[in-house]
């Protein structure tokens, strides 16, 4: 992909995240399209500069933080056209990490959440736009997951919509005009921190033997079956506590095994 891909893709993102926020009830505190204070300060810093209020941004900073957190460590120029907005999307608004599962989910690659070269060789032969509709599902599948979905569900399921849509014509490499409107796809950080993946909720209980990871892996393999809701939910948390106590029990007869040995 050329820069002008990054370029398009960031003016896509800025609609959906809107101008500035500083909503009492969001610990990411104060926000200017999408880039907190606490970003701008690390960022700032790093560049030898003084801090200064969010809301001041300049376009070439707000570019350069965007790019660098979350395009390039998506390695979106590697990505073939429309993938690569869907995912720098995605990213944006659930965590790199998170994106760069979901693709690989799709490709049937290890999810350690780091596009490599494994990933990229993957894509070979792949067909794109069946690429992008699986991690706009997966997307959409966690966002309904969340327990905010009641409150900003409309705006996400919006959200994810038109990103889906822009990056089917960028396949067929027909221009679409941007989404217009207020920005109501927006997810604050404090509606995706916990992401079912080792990142997220896994990291919480990340240290008891490796369970956390596991726990995790398995969660983001059946998250598509939130999206029934009613009976199957409570399923889906049975067979998550039959796989860790599965998990468990198997860890303890290796430990009682090798203190027999």
């Amino acid at each position: 992909m050329t820069a002008s891909s990054f370029d398009g893709a960031l003016a896509r993102v800025l609609v959906h995240e809107g101008g500035y926020a500083d909503h009492p009830a969001d610990p990411g505190g104060a926000t200017m399209k999408g880039v907190t204070q606490r970003v701008y300060d690390g960022w700032r810093r790093r560049n030898g500069l003084a801090l200064r209020p969010v809301r001041r941004i300049a376009q070439a900073e707000l570019a350069a933080i965007y790019r660098a957190q979350y395009w390039d460590a998506l390695r979106a120029d590697d990505l073939p056209a429309g993938l690569d907005y869907c995912l720098f999307d995605a990213g944006v608004n659930s965590g790199p990490a998170q994106a760069a599962k979901w693709l690989q989910r799709a490709l049937g690659v290890s999810a350690d959440g780091q596009i490599g070269e494994a990933t990229l060789a993957a894509l070979d032969g792949r067909d794109v736009p069946v690429l992008i509709d699986a991690v706009c599902e997966r997307r959409l599948a966690m966002l309904r997951t969340l327990t905010t979905f009641r409150t900003f569900g409309a705006g996400w399921t919006r959200r994810v919509a038109e990103v889906r849509s822009a990056a089917m014509a960028m396949v067929e490499g027909v221009s679409s005009a941007a989404p217009e409107g207020p920005a109501c796809g927006r997810a604050r950080p404090a509606d995706t921190r916990l992401s079912r993946t080792p990142e997220g909720a896994g990291s919480l209980i990340a240290g008891i033997g490796g369970l956390g990871a596991v726990v995790a892996e398995q969660a983001d393999r059946l998250a598509p079956l939130a999206a029934y809701g009613g009976p199957l939910k409570w399923l889906f948390a049975a067979l998550m506590v039959a796989g860790v106590a599965l998990t468990l029990k198997a860890a303890l007869a290796r430990l009682r095994a090798g203190e027999a040995a």
